[in-house]
């Protein structure tokens, strides 16, 4: 996996976390640094925790389906892909309420926003990605577009926050299918 298709599915699996930091900066009365970090901090982290977990239960057993690997991957990435395409379409909450930053609060949503990047740790184990850099990448990717995320929030409402979540969405498919017609010999 080449550094561009790695930054591709880096930005695809940070959208949800971009979503949910955009409704994170709504309500917020004054973001500052500390704030938007705190958010890119949590989201990060778990982000880039959950393929590594995911890389370590599918290397155990992706010796014995090389055969069919790439189908997996294929059909992880487009569920992945779907389902966030289809959450791109939702109504979302937009209380004047401030989300608190408790750790209480920004679990549940880290692991939340996360559980896609679980099922792509799985496909890197399959693929042979080399983990370290690739969790890394998706967890700086993820903190940065946090932050932004908590800033655009707080600036423009929730005009793009359904978009990215559309866009995050079609680039994990169209992953998912390039990595489906390499291994398949199409192109």
């Amino acid at each position: 996996m080449n550094l561009v298709e790695l930054f591709l599915i880096a930005v695809g699996l940070s959208m949800d976390a971009f979503a949910v930091a955009v409704c994170i900066g709504l309500p917020m009365r004054k973001v500052s640094l500390k704030k938007s970090l705190t958010v890119g901090l949590y989201f990060g982290v778990f982000q880039a925790a959950m393929p590594l977990i995911g890389y370590f239960a599918g290397i155990q057993f992706s010796d014995k389906i090389n055969a069919f690997d790439h189908w997996i991957a294929f059909i992880l990435l487009a569920l992945i892909g779907g389902k966030m395409i289809q959450g791109s379409f939702k109504e979302y909450d937009t209380s004047t309420e401030e989300t608190p930053l408790s750790p209480k609060k920004m679990i549940p949503l880290a692991l939340a926003t996360s559980i896609d990047a679980l099922a792509m740790g799985v496909s890197f184990a399959f693929l042979k990605v080399q983990i370290v850099p690739a969790v890394t990448f998706i967890g700086v990717t993820t903190l940065a577009l946090s932050m932004a995320g908590v800033k655009i929030g707080d600036v423009f409402g929730t005009r793009y926050k359904s978009k990215a979540e559309l866009a995050g969405g079609i680039i994990l498919v169209f992953m998912g299918a390039k990595i489906l017609i390499e291994h398949l010999g199409i192109l």
